[in-house]
């Protein structure tokens, strides 16, 4: 028998909302684990899967990293989902414009830190302090990177939430 659950997930905590024969519905959660090139004082990889989008305590809800060539954060799902759509939050004080270019990938190798894997979407810009949601049309993957191209960049990301279906046998 097929079991079809849909997931949705703030990265660090994962809601899988599941039903069987579209009957009854189960909650579990499970954990993600957060990392990123660099880290920008205390503004650690894992505040973007905290559940706070970061707009309220801006300066300790954000991650972000250094001033560096390629910035990326990355989380492992530590299982393989179907990435229908990922939500991110941007940082509502100055530099809104940092998260302009950067790439959501998804897949399942750690080749380059993840930021081989497949393109999902580019963000060509989100406003101070907004969420944008990007399709990513069903993709397969365990881990879910975001990196921005380029010399001289810092990535700032105050919330990355996903939602994923996904089967099981």
């Amino acid at each position: 028998m097929k079991h079809h659950f849909i997931l949705m997930q703030s990265f660090c905590f994962v809601t899988i909302f599941g039903w069987k024969n579209s009957a009854k519905q189960s909650k579990l959660m499970l954990y993600g684990a957060a990392t990123q090139s660099s880290t920008f004082g205390n503004w650690f990889s894992e505040k973007a899967i905290d559940g706070n989008r970061g707009l309220l305590q801006l300066y300790t809800g954000c991650s972000s990293t250094l001033n560096e060539t390629n910035p990326w954060w990355r989380v492992d799902l530590r299982y393989i989902y179907r990435v229908s759509e990922v939500v991110v939050t941007n940082r509502k004080d100055c530099c809104a414009e940092q998260i302009n270019g950067v790439e959501i990938r998804i897949g399942n190798s750690l080749e380059s830190n993840g930021n081989n894997n497949p393109i999902c979407a580019v963000i060509p810009a989100i406003p101070a302090g907004e969420s944008y949601s990007y399709s990513c049309a069903g993709m397969d993957g365990r881990y879910v990177n975001l990196i921005i191209p380029g010399d001289m960049k810092m990535l700032t990301l105050c919330e990355v939430e996903c939602i994923t279906i996904f089967s099981v046998e």
